[in-house]
């Protein structure tokens, strides 16, 4: 069994049920973090609507904030999401701003910065490594893309 994710005829990914459950919990709890709404609909009959404008916000704050970040930990939770959205926005046609070179990802996350502190420790990704950060994130986003059936 498995489910739909479409904005308007388009099917973007038809994910199993299991991994689309996954997927929208992380969408609700990013969705509170954030701020802002997702455009992403309920689950209706194996159907989910994305309304492609608010999409589109809510990837360029998720994207903004996930290369903004400097907790290691956020980042490891949130990187394979961050990278699922991402494929997402692409097959509807949304290339988030903060990921073009030298962006200063001050998208509009609400302007926090989530940063883990150790004396002596190297920058984390994120932090610093602005064209690192871009890079892993789009090389995760192609794999991804390659791994999710429409």
């Amino acid at each position: 069994m498995s489910q739909y994710y479409e904005v308007g005829d388009e099917t973007l990914w038809n994910p199993s049920i299991g991994a689309s459950r996954l997927f929208l919990a992380q969408v609700r709890l990013h969705e509170d973090e954030l701020g802002l709404a997702s455009g992403l609909g309920p689950m209706d009959m194996d159907e989910c609507k994305i309304e492609a404008g608010a999409f589109r916000e809510y990837t360029e704050a998720l994207v903004a904030r996930h290369l903004r970040t400097g907790h290691r930990v956020i980042l490891a939770l949130s990187e394979g999401f961050v990278a699922t959205v991402l494929v997402l926005a692409r097959r509807a046609g949304i290339e988030p701003d903060a990921l073009r070179a030298g962006a200063d990802g001050d998208g509009s996350a609400g302007g926090f910065r989530d940063v883990q502190v150790r004396a002596g420790a190297p920058a984390p990704p994120g932090q610093g490594d602005g064209d690192a950060a871009r890079e892993r994130l789009e090389a995760l986003a192609h794999r991804l893309d390659r791994a999710m059936p429409r």
